[in-house]
């Protein structure tokens, strides 16, 4: 918690010019006639205000930030952030973190056309900036929380896709920016949970590979979605025994709402995961881009070019090195059969 009354006795004890506005200061927050926002403002005026042009424009909107979440009334803090925004224009970074702060401010006030605008502007902008800096995680955050928002409230009227994709990605950027030890416990469990749902739900979400290297998965361990992890695994191994996996599990599934309305495109989902012999998954698959090649209706054949790449665990990586010890194995004993024949052969 903030010392502000040992703050202001050090102000006034020091020897300088505002040594006396420091005294006022404190004897005003003694009789509670200013709050501590009212002393940040009041420092960010007379004080920040005066070098501001002078110092760093990131820094300085990390310095802005302290004072709007002092702020109780969301449109005075738009307001002061907005006029900021035209101080820092001309830095990318620092123009980004203040859309990201009114988006946030946006977003609890239920703005949703006004958060969405924001963070397509944000987000033109931070795709010019090179690399990753410490603004990424913040508007990664703003975009996963905007989907999720946007998603409860799209869930109680229609069935949605969009946002399950969006809110899939974000999130993921967001993970990509942040160290899981700064989050609580609550945290992680909240979004495990809810990117398990969007990569189950997403219209174009096939490779659940990064997420199940994640270890935000491991926060689902013992807790009452703990099942959600095998079946992530199901739909992502890409067997047809997993098939009747998922059917094993519709005990748990069958209980959260959204997955047990989407049941038929669940069960089309891991059908073209395992791509079962059905001409018409198989057009599904090619139309969705998750397999290239094309069909043969004379031959009724199927003819593959290509297939989607996945992320691999360590049991699929260890069949897939058992497959090819024994392709290696033929292979030797086809070439030990040419050695032996070959005099024959050339006689």
């Amino acid at each position: 918690m903030r010392d502000v009354k040992g703050f202001l006795s050090r102000k006034q004890s020091e020897s300088g010019p505002l040594a006396s506005d420091w005294a006022v200061l404190g004897e005003l927050y003694e009789k509670k006639l200013v709050t501590e926002f009212d002393l940040l403002k009041k420092m960010y005026e007379n004080f920040l205000a005066d070098f501001e042009h002078r110092i760093n424009m990131l820094s300085l909107m990390e310095i802005v930030l302290y004072v709007v979440k002092e702020m109780k009334e969301p449109d005075v803090a738009v307001e002061f952030l907005e006029r900021e925004k035209e101080k820092i224009k001309n830095d990318v970074e620092a123009q980004v973190l203040c859309m990201t702060a009114i988006g946030n401010i946006k977003l609890q006030q239920g703005k949703m056309e006004e958060t969405k605008s924001i963070v397509e502007q944000a987000r033109a902008i931070l795709e010019t900036i090179d690399g990753v800096s410490s603004v990424h995680g913040r508007f990664y955050e703003l975009c996963s929380n905007y989907h999720k928002v946007s998603w409860e409230i799209t869930f109680s009227l229609v069935i949605i896709t969009g946002s399950y994709n969006d809110y899939y990605r974000d999130a993921l950027r967001f993970l990509g920016c942040v160290e899981l030890n700064t989050m609580a416990a609550d945290e992680k469990v909240d979004r495990a949970l809810h990117l398990s749902l969007a990569a189950l739900l997403g219209s174009d979400i096939y490779n659940f590979g990064e997420l199940l290297a994640h270890p935000i998965l491991e926060s689902l361990k013992g807790t009452q979605h703990g099942w959600l992890i095998e079946l992530l695994y199901a739909f992502n191994s890409g067997l047809f025994c997993d098939l009747a996996k998922f059917e094993e599990l519709k005990r748990h599934w069958q209980q959260q709402a959204d997955l047990n309305r989407s049941y038929k495109n669940l069960q089309q989902k891991i059908s073209l995961l395992c791509l079962m012999e059905v001409e018409l998954l198989v057009m599904k698959a090619l139309s969705l881009g998750l397999v290239k090649g094309s069909i043969d209706e004379v031959e009724q054949m199927v003819h593959m070019t290509w297939v989607q790449p996945r992320v691999l665990d360590l049991n699929q990586i260890g069949h897939m090195r058992d497959r090819l010890s024994e392709w290696c194995d033929k292979v030797k004993t086809q070439v030990y059969s040419v050695e032996d024949q070959g005099p024959e052969l050339l006689v």
